[in-house]
């Protein structure tokens, strides 16, 4: 996969080194970038995201990358906030986001035996066949740490339950989402990362 050009989003996420480590194990070397021609030009993009969805569209909106996001038409991948940041809003704040993908994030509820964030390994049920799922079978475990998820909806391609089913992975045209963590998902998230690659 040594000629793909990967340009993750500079978008303040403190997850970037264990990405680009992860990409390294695929084979792809990667560059963290804010500068929208740079970004235009790569083949895959990712969006990653560790934070407040109004923090991280501030830092986008300054550099204008808010405009730029949704005009991609090569593979753009978002992580936990990041997938959140491709949808139309999110209650936290609350925050209008990128818009790409029909949607809102919603917080979830406390409950007892349920806490908020919802963190650590949960299944990934497949809705929805797509290039971003393939290898995987339906009972595989991925890494969570987040507050809030997005209802399943048309772009769902995979859910996860806690408490609620939940959007675990979407599909827009080019734009792919994964609420959980592939970096830090193991064999899972390495397949996950590798199947992005290969889409064209």
């Amino acid at each position: 996969m040594s000629e793909r050009d990967v340009v993750i989003i500079a978008s303040g996420g403190a997850n970037l080194a264990s990405l680009q480590f992860a990409l390294e194990r695929q084979g792809v070397g990667s560059t963290v970038s804010a500068d929208p021609e740079r970004i235009r030009a790569a083949s895959h993009v990712i969006l990653p995201g560790v934070g407040a969805a109004g923090d991280a569209m501030r830092r986008l909106r300054a550099v204008q990358l808010d405009r730029l996001i949704p005009q991609l038409t090569q593979p753009v991948l978002g992580i936990c906030l990041g997938m959140q940041l491709l949808h139309e809003a999110s209650d936290e704040g609350p925050t209008d986001c990128l818009g790409i993908i029909p949607g809102r994030a919603q917080r979830f509820t406390d409950l007892p035996g349920r806490p908020v964030p919802h963190m650590g390994w949960n299944t990934l049920t497949i809705a929805t066949p797509s290039a971003l799922l393939e290898g995987l079978s339906g009972t595989d475990y991925a890494y969570f740490v987040h507050s809030y998820a997005l209802p399943c909806a048309p772009a769902t391609i995979a859910t996860t339950h806690y408490g609620q089913d939940f959007s675990a992975c979407v599909q827009w045209r080019n734009f792919y989402g994964a609420q959980f963590h592939p970096e830090r998902s193991s064999l899972v998230g390495a397949r996950i990362l590798g199947n992005f690659l290969r889409i064209h």
